[in-house]
């Protein structure tokens, strides 16, 4: 059965979601709409609606919903808002993002995942997503700029090309720093300083593209 036939189970997701600390009607709202089970491994489709990490090719994950649920509350994506995403592994905060913004233009370094990525993202009939092959520490300069940038990996710095490629006034959130000592930051173009939005877990945000069989 399709988790959008599980009425149930989509409620206690919910559920699920605002006891984690998402709260955000719009988030929440992305979250539900968006099949999880579409873009998990065949194999792990029935923990799509658990809030849980799953494998997914490459020795990558797909982040748990919470995660991803903390992450967009954060970006503040509007209908207005170009977005672009570093990172966007399976796809589905991707998909998720289609759903806030006017435009979503998503990067990974992993083309076997963006190739997977786009298949799903096609089948879901996405129009306003683009996904590309490319070093996302770099960005993507020919859509830029964003009003909006969501970084799934932990740079040790605040990510310089990627703050270039922010509108006047956009908004760029992303882990910063390594190992137990990840923080999520939420930059403001013209802001003196980053906020902290407190402790965050994910893998280094990596350089170039990866080595593929």
């Amino acid at each position: 059965m399709n988790e959008l036939d599980e009425p149930e189970r989509r409620m206690r997701f919910v559920l699920d979601m605002r006891t984690a600390g998402v709260t955000d009607a719009r988030v929440l709202a992305a979250l539900e709409v968006t099949p999880r089970a579409h873009f998990a491994p065949r194999q792990f489709a029935q923990l799509a609606l658990d809030d849980v990490d799953l494998p997914i090719e490459g020795g990558q994950i797909m982040t748990k919903p919470s995660v991803v649920g903390r992450m967009l509350a954060a970006l503040g994506a509007t209908s207005d808002d170009g977005v672009l995403e570093v990172g966007m592994g399976s796809g589905f905060q991707t998909a998720a993002l289609a759903t806030l913004a006017r435009r979503v233009t998503a990067l990974d370094r992993r083309r076997a995942l963006v190739v997977e990525a786009r298949a799903k993202l096609a089948a879901l009939s996405l129009p306003i997503v683009r996904a590309h092959v490319g070093d996302g520490r770099l960005g993507f300069a020919a859509n830029a700029p964003y009003e909006r940038i969501i970084v799934n990996a932990a740079a040790l710095a605040a990510p310089l090309a990627l703050l270039d490629q922010l509108a006047p006034g956009g908004v760029l959130v992303a882990p910063i720093g390594e190992g137990d000592r990840v923080r999520l930051m939420r930059f403001k173009r013209g802001a003196a300083a980053p906020e902290d939005l407190g402790p965050i877990k994910f893998g280094p945000l990596e350089e170039g593209l990866a080595e593929e069989e």
